[in-house]
C-alpha cells in the first residue's frame, strides 16, 4: 500500500480535508495524491439566446480550475510538513465517480470522508464504491484521530467481497496489535460447490502471520450493519474492514442493507471493497 489517493470536495483547508490521509501516508511511507474535481460546465435547460449566461458559467468554472491547479504547490509543501515522503496534486474536470474510477486504477487506496449533515450521502459513497472497484477507506465527518490501527475488526461472511477487502487491508493488518474476526451468517457465492475442507479464515490469516480472535454476530440481513458497528466499538476497534455489496438495476446501484448502514452511519474508519 504505497500509493494513496485522497479526495475532498474543496481545497480550502488541508488539515480538515486531507489530514488523516497524510498521516496514514507518512505511517506507511507511501506517496499521497490529492485530487480536486470540478464539474463540466452545462447550459441550464430552458435558456434561449443565453450565450452570455453560458460564458459567465464557463468563466466561473475556469476560475475554479485555475484556483484548484494553483493550490497544488501549497498541498505538496503541506504534505511534506506532515511527513509524507512524496506528494502529488491532481485536478480533474468531470463526474467524480468517472474521475475516481480512472484515478483509482493508478493507486492502492482511496481515502475520503462522509459529508456531515447530508442524510443521503451513502448513495454517493455507494456509487463510488461499487462503480470504481478499488479499496475505499471511508472516514466519519471531520475525523481527526491518529492514523494508527492497533485493533482491526474484520466483517466476515464468506463472500468474495469480504475476502477482497481483507486482501486490501493486509498492509494495515500486518501493523495491527490485535485482529478480531466478526463472523456473521455465511453467504457463500459458490454454494453449488462442495468444499473439503471448508475455508477457515483464521487459518488463512495465520498462514500470513496474523493471529486473530473470532467473535460471532447473530444478526443478519438489514440488522447486520448496526450489529457490526456495535461489535466493532465493543472490541475498541480502530478500523472495520468489510466487503461492499450492491447490484445494478435499471442503471442504478442498489446497496446491500449492511453496506448502506455502514456507509451512512459509521463512527469509525471503514475499509470497504466491492
Amino acid at each position: 500500500m504505497k500509493d494513496l489517493l485522497a479526495f475532498a470536495d474543496d481545497h480550502d483547508a488541508w488539515e480538515k480535508n486531507f489530514g488523516f490521509a497524510a498521516r496514514l501516508a507518512a505511517r506507511l511511507d507511501a506517496r499521497l495524491t490529492g485530487v480536486n474535481i470540478y464539474p463540466t460546465p452545462t447550459m441550464p435547460g430552458g435558456f434561449y439566446g443565453a450565450a452570455d449566461t453560458f460564458a459567465i458559467i464557463l468563466e466561473s468554472v475556469r476560475k475554479a480550475e485555475n484556483n484548484a491547479y494553483a493550490a497544488g504547490e501549497s498541498f505538496i509543501a503541506w504534505a511534506g510538513n506532515q511527513g509524507v515522503r512524496a506528494a502529488a496534486w491532481q485536478v480533474a474536470e468531470g463526474d467524480p465517480s468517472a474521475v475516481l474510477q480512472r484515478l483509482g486504477n493508478r493507486h492502492d487506496l482511496l481515502v475520503m470522508a462522509r459529508k456531515a449533515g447530508v442524510a443521503d450521502d451513502h448513495l454517493r459513497l455507494g456509487h463510488i464504491l461499487l462503480q470504481c472497484g478499488f479499496p475505499l477507506l471511508l472516514l466519519p465527518p471531520a475525523w481527526t484521530q491518529p492514523a494508527q490501527f492497533d485493533c482491526i475488526a474484520l466483517a466476515w461472511n464468506g463472500t468474495a467481497e469480504a475476502l477482497r477487502a481483507i486482501h486490501a487491508a493486509q498492509p494495515l493488518l500486518q501493523r495491527a496489535r490485535r485482529i478480531v474476526v466478526l463472523r456473521g451468517e455465511m453467504r457463500d457465492a459458490y454454494a453449488e460447490i462442495g468444499w473439503l475442507p471448508p475455508f477457515d479464515l483464521a487459518a488463512y490469516l495465520a498462514f500470513h502471520g496474523l493471529q486473530a480472535e473470532v467473535q460471532g454476530i447473530a444478526e443478519s440481513g438489514d440488522a447486520a450493519g448496526p450489529a457490526l458497528l456495535e461489535a466493532a466499538h465493543l472490541q475498541r476497534a480502530d478500523l472495520l474492514v468489510m466487503g461492499g455489496y450492491g447490484r445494478s438495476r435499471f442503471s442504478e446501484w442498489l446497496l446491500g442493507g449492511a453496506t448502506r448502514h455502514v456507509l451512512g452511519q459509521s463512527t469509525l474508519p471503514v475499509l470497504l471493497r466491492h
